[in-house]
């Protein structure tokens, strides 16, 4: 019996002389799942795959298993494939369980999870306290997938999802989850619902050849982000066009190393404070492997902005960057501590380049939304406005 075609075939990154598989997220296999097991509890009929389409616009085929349904619940399960990405979730099961239910107003879809999935214990993360650990993308796949079963079926009532993965508990102890206060299990993640195979040098050289593409193009400016976060943030929050930026992931370092080669005049960040209050510590590659010290730096940039020792000590013990800004919006610091953060993110770019370019950042949180900039900022952002 030939492999099942799970839509992954022709993806792949190169590293070296080796090709590196693509995977999909455990927001894909949990919404793949639920839509699966919604699909066989209204129709009654099994099946033996279910197609998704995810963020990211490729489509999945993947196969249901441990299939089990009657007239009132349905559930199934889908197999984590992470690709040739090193990732602790690789092989899991994802299970859905859903069953018919009331609607209550316009909401169709009620979404929790079950065993082996977090439950948020601190506030400052995307779900709040009490929540099951399913972030912002994967629940809205999971609701656009049973809606579209729904209307296929004609079933109008609500239906209840509840998401698990036999493991999870165990798995997570090897994740940030316990320090980040999910307890319990995994989080359900991905903002594509697609892998990518983490090859350092593939992310770069393609970093670097978009960056040589806008040079060939006659840019002499650029507006990045570090990933999606920001490139949302510059679409509905701002006037810059967000066509023109590019990603960086969390090589600052290397993006402002060839920045500088390529000839480029300056660039322009627009990042989120997770990732940039690392830069205002001179740390270069914002990845979590690499770095953490947010609340160190944190606390750091607030006691220069005349915060007394004990909320010092309350900074130092968050967990998000988000809790933080919190205790110190709460004291009334956010300016002086923002126009701190600012210069010292500048200093450090600016070290990095030796001054030969120019170096300016926005800074923002999801929670609170623009917080600061450097001085040059907002004069090199006109490089990037369109008209409204």
């Amino acid at each position: 019996m030939a492999e099942q075609k799970n839509g992954l075939e022709g993806y792949f990154v190169t590293k070296g002389s080796k090709k590196l598989r693509y995977g999909y997220t455990t927001g894909s296999c949990a919404a793949a799942a639920a839509k699966a097991a919604t699909w066989m509890l209204l129709s009654q009929k099994k099946i033996e795959k279910i197609d998704l389409l995810t963020p990211r616009g490729i489509l999945l085929h993947l196969m249901p298993l441990d299939v089990c349904f009657d007239e009132q619940q349905a559930s199934c399960a889908i197999r984590k494939d992470g690709g040739d990405d090193p990732d602790a979730t690789d092989g899991l099961l994802v299970y859905a369980v859903v069953s018919k239910c009331g609607k209550t107003k316009e909401e169709q879809v009620f979404i929790d999870g079950g065993k082996g999935v977090g439950r948020i214990t601190k506030p400052g993360l995307e779900q709040p306290v009490g929540a099951a650990a399913i972030n912002r993308v994967p629940r809205e796949m999971i609701t656009e997938a049973v809606r579209e079963v729904c209307e296929m079926c004609e079933y109008t009532e609500g239906i209840q999802v509840c998401i698990s993965i036999p493991g999870g508990e165990e798995v997570a102890k090897k994740t940030f989850n316990p320090r980040l206060g999910i307890e319990g299990g995994l989080s359900v993640l991905g903002t594509s619902g697609i892998v990518v195979p983490m090859s350092e040098k593939a992310l770069i050289a393609s970093i670097r050849l978009e960056m040589e593409m806008k040079r060939k193009n006659g840019a002499k400016y650029l507006l990045l982000t570090p990933g999606n976060y920001g490139a949302d943030f510059v679409k509905e929050n701002t006037k810059l066009d967000v066509e023109s930026s590019m990603k960086c992931s969390n090589y600052v370092g290397e993006t402002l190393d060839m920045a500088v080669e390529l000839g480029f005049l300056g660039v322009l960040f627009v990042a989120h404070i997770g990732k940039f209050v690392k830069v205002s510590g001179g740390i270069m590659n914002t990845h979590s492997r690499h770095s953490d010290a947010r609340a160190e730096l944190m606390c750091a940039h607030a006691l220069r902005s005349g915060a007394d020792l004990e909320t010092a000590k309350a900074i130092l013990e968050t967990i998000t960057t988000e809790e933080a800004m919190e205790i110190i919006r709460m004291h009334g610091l956010q300016d002086a501590v923002m126009e701190q953060m600012a210069e010292k993110v500048h200093q450090y770019m600016q070290h990095r380049v030796e001054g030969a370019i120019q170096t300016e950042a926005i800074l923002f949180s999801n929670r609170f939304g623009y917080l600061g900039e450097t001085k040059g900022a907002e004069k090199l952002a006109e490089k990037f406005k369109y008209d409204l």
